[in-house]
């Protein structure tokens, strides 16, 4: 069976039904034959256009089973879900959210088009939310305007749940409670805590303990309101800065990183309205830092 190809992608029209990993046994490369389960894993193959992951999908005449190429494979599988609406994507840390005047391509925003643009050149995706350079974890974008608008207009409505982990530094006095500021911004982007209640954006942050060591704590976090560096500058302000970050005061810095992970996403899909939970599981270190000598 004869591929139809250009340089990103290989497209295989279905003559016969069956079943979808013995279908591709059947027209992949040697080389690439190897990986077939690989490849369903890691989201790299579409029928008509959607990605399936079951190897026993079943095919019909007619239909088109597109390849996409191993290049991709490292955005693929940090993508944790994806629709004709909105596409949902682990970032990893060091990986800019969107562009600056400084770093263009090494975002989360240039992968993900690039990856929407495998399938056609005019797709496009809009990131709705952000998530700082060295935060790792659970970051949504939509896939067109109209959805784009919709989350941005309705997200706190929309968006259910966001919860952190964060190692932070020292431990604390109360096991659980909820931070509630006020924040603004200098003109030089750092932010803080206005020391006059209702003057700047109204933050709050619900926190659990949930290990301790002698020198540092980790703490689940649910977001209440979703501000600029809301976060790491509450915790900051109680005396407990998140661990790597200097910005806000931290003095020690055990993962090379910010100590911070997005790690659960709960919101209503803004279109069929289903309610949907991605979670980012917290990167092994984190857990390390807390382990006995």
């Amino acid at each position: 069976m004869k591929a139809i190809k250009n340089d990103k992608i290989a497209e295989y029209p279905v003559k016969e039904e069956g079943e979808l990993l013995a279908f591709l046994l059947s027209v992949l490369p040697a080389g690439t034959r190897r990986n077939a389960k690989a490849i369903l894993k890691y989201r790299a193959v579409l029928v008509d256009g959607r990605v399936v992951t079951q190897f026993n999908h079943k095919l019909r005449r007619g239909q088109r089973v597109t390849v996409l190429p191993p290049m991709q494979g490292d955005i693929l599988e940090g993508i944790l879900y994806e629709d004709d609406e909105i596409i949902v994507f682990n970032k990893p840390e060091g990986l800019l959210s969107i562009a600056t005047e400084k770093e263009n391509t090494n975002t989360a925003y240039h992968l993900l088009n690039e990856h929407v643009k495998q399938i056609n050149a005019h797709n496009r995706i809009f990131i709705v939310h952000r998530l700082d350079r060295d935060t790792s974890g659970v970051l949504l974008a939509a896939k067109n305007e109209r959805v784009k608008y919709l989350l941005q207009d309705n997200w706190a409505n929309i968006v259910k749940t966001r919860g952190y982990r964060a190692i932070v530094e020292g431990k604390l006095k109360e096991q659980e409670g909820t931070l509630h500021s006020w924040l603004c911004e200098t003109q030089t982007h750092l932010v803080y805590e206005s020391t006059s209640p209702g003057k700047g954006l109204e933050a709050i942050t619900d926190y659990q303990v949930m290990r301790e060591s002698a020198v540092y704590s980790l703490l689940d976090i649910r977001l209440q309101t979703g501000r600029k560096n809301q976060i790491r500058v509450q915790l900051s302000s109680l005396g407990h800065p998140v661990a790597g970050d200097k910005k806000y005061g931290a003095a020690t810095n055990p993962l090379r990183r910010l100590a911070l992970h997005a790690h659960l996403l709960e919101l209503e899909h803004p279109v069929t309205g289903a309610l949907l939970s991605f979670s980012a599981k917290t990167p092994s270190a984190f857990k390390r830092v807390f382990k006995q000598p």
